[in-house]
C-alpha cells in the first residue's frame, strides 16, 4: 500500500499534527521527497481542480443574477419595442403646426420682398434709359422748355419737385402703354372675337387706368400741387382738367353717343350715374372754392399795404399751410370719382359696348394731345 501523499496547496489550513506522530511525519516526508514525480502530480491537478471549484462557487450566484438581468432588459427593450412611437399630446402638435405655419410665412415674405426689391431695381433701370432717351430728343424737365412738343406732351415748369419729376418720366411711359393696349383693344374689336375673350382686354385697360390712379396717389402725398396745376398734361387738356384730371360727367357725355344702341334699363342706368356724378362733382367744387376763399382770408388778415409783423405773418401763414393740407384728400375724392365712373359704365354696358367705350375716351384724350402738338407747331406772326 503506497503512503499518503503530502498535499503542499491545500484548500484548508493544515491541522498541526500531535508530538508523537513526529516520527511518522518525518518518514512521510523523506519519502515523498526521495520518491517520484509522478505520484505528485495527480495531487497537484486534484488541488488545483478544488481551488478553481471553491474560487468559482461564489461567482456562480452573481453570474445567474446578471444573467437574469440581461433576460429582464431583454424583456422590457422588447415590451417597448412593441408599444411603438409614443404619440405627442394635442399641445405640442398645435405648437408645432404653428411653428411650420410661421416658418412658411416667413419664406413667402422673404420671396415677396426679394420679388419687390428686383421689380424696383428693373423700373429704376427703364427710368434711366427713359431719362436718357429724353435728354437725347431735346426734352428737359424743369427747364422751362417744352417736353416733346412735336408729340404733344406735356410742357415742363421749372423748380419742379424730384418726384413731379420721376411721375412725369412714369406718365410718359404709361401714355405708351396706353397707346399700345389700345392698340390692341381696337384690333380686338375689329377681329369680332368672341365676348370671354374681349373681356381679357377690356380687363386689361381698366387695370391700366387703375394704375394711373395709383401713381397719382403716390405723388399726392409730395407734390399735390403738381397734380392740380396740370403741367403734367398737354396745354388743351389742362383746359379741360378738374381737380387734377378730367371731369366724369363731362366724360358720360361724350362716350354716351359711342356706344348706341342702349337698352331702356343701361340708358337709366347711365342717367342715374351721370346725375350722382355731378352731384359729388358740385360738392366736391364747392368744397374746394370754400378751400381757396378760407385760405385767401387769411393771408389777407392782415394789411397788405405795410410791412407785416413777423409773428403775425408766420402764424397766418402755418394756419394757411394747414388749409393746403386738406388739398390732398380733393385730389384723392376726386380720382376715386373718376374710378367709380368707368368701373360703373363697365358694369352697366355690354362687354362689346364697354370695349367701344374705352376706345372712345383714349380717342378723345389723342386729340386733345394732338391739338396741343399743332398749337405749338403752329406759325407765328413776327410783330
Amino acid at each position: 500500500m503506497r503512503p499518503p501523499t503530502l498535499n503542499i496547496f491545500p484548500s484548508q489550513p493544515m491541522h498541526v499534527a500531535p508530538p508523537s506522530s513526529t516520527k511518522t511525519s518525518t518518514g512521510l516526508v523523506s519519502s515523498a521527497t526521495s520518491g517520484s514525480k509522478r505520484p505528485f502530480e495527480p495531487s497537484m491537478e486534484l488541488a488545483n481542480a478544488r481551488n478553481n471549484a471553491s474560487a468559482s462557487a461564489p461567482d456562480q450566484p452573481a453570474a445567474k443574477a446578471v444573467k437574469r438581468e440581461g433576460i429582464n432588459r431583454k424583456g422590457t427593450t422588447s415590451s417597448s419595442e412593441q408599444e411603438g412611437p409614443k404619440t405627442p399630446d394635442p399641445k405640442t402638435l398645435r405648437r408645432l403646426a404653428q411653428n411650420r405655419e410661421a416658418a412658411r410665412k416667413s419664406r413667402l415674405r422673404k420671396k415677396a420682398y426679394v420679388q419687390q426689391l428686383e421689380s424696383s431695381r428693373i423700373r429704376l433701370t427703364q427710368l434711366e434709359q427713359e431719362l436718357q432717351r429724353a435728354r437725347s430728343q431735346g426734352m428737359f424737365f424743369g427747364g422751362g422748355t417744352i417736353l416733346g412738343g412735336e408729340q404733344g406732351l406735356p410742357v415742363g415748369i421749372g423748380n419742379i419737385s424730384s418726384d413731379a419729376a420721376v411721375f412725369d418720366m412714369e406718365y410718359v411711359r404709361w401714355l405708351e402703354e396706353h397707346h399700345r393696349r389700345m392698340c390692341e383693344l381696337r384690333a380686338a374689336v375689329q377681329e369680332h372675337l368672341p365676348e370671354n375673350e374681349l373681356s381679357i382686354f377690356v380687363d386689361n385697360c381698366l387695370a391700366h387706368f387703375d394704375e394711373m390712379m395709383n401713381l397719382k396717389g403716390v405723388v399726392a402725398k409730395t407734390d399735390v400741387f403738381h397734380l392740380v396745376s396740370g403741367m403734367w398734361k398737354t396745354p388743351a387738356e389742362r383746359c379741360f382738367m378738374w381737380i387734377g384730371g378730367f371731369r366724369p360727367s363731362e366724360l358720360i357725355k361724350i362716350v354716351l353717343n359711342q356706344i348706341e344702341p342702349l337698352t331702356e334699363q343701361q340708358i337709366m342706368g347711365i342717367c342715374a350715374l351721370q346725375q350722382s356724378t355731378q352731384e359729388a362733382e358740385e360738392a366736391l367744387s364747392q368744397g374746394l372754392e370754400a378751400l381757396n376763399q378760407s385760405v385767401s382770408d387769411i393771408i389777407t388778415s392782415d394789411s397788405l399795404s405795410c410791412t407785416p409783423n413777423v409773428t403775425n405773418y408766420m402764424g397766418q401763414m402755418a394756419i394757411a399751410m394747414n388749409k393746403l393740407s386738406t388739398l390732398e384728400g380733393f385730389v384723392r375724392q376726386a380720382d376715386n370719382l373718376r374710378h367709380q365712373t368707368l368701373h360703373r359704365l363697365h358694369q352697366i354696358l355690354t362687354i362689346r359696348q364697354a370695349a367701344r367705350c374705352l376706345l372712345a375716351i383714349a380717342e378723345y384724350f389723342h386729340r386733345l394731345r394732338a391739338l396741343s402738338s399743332l398749337w405749338v407747331a403752329r406759325p407765328r406772326q413776327e410783330q
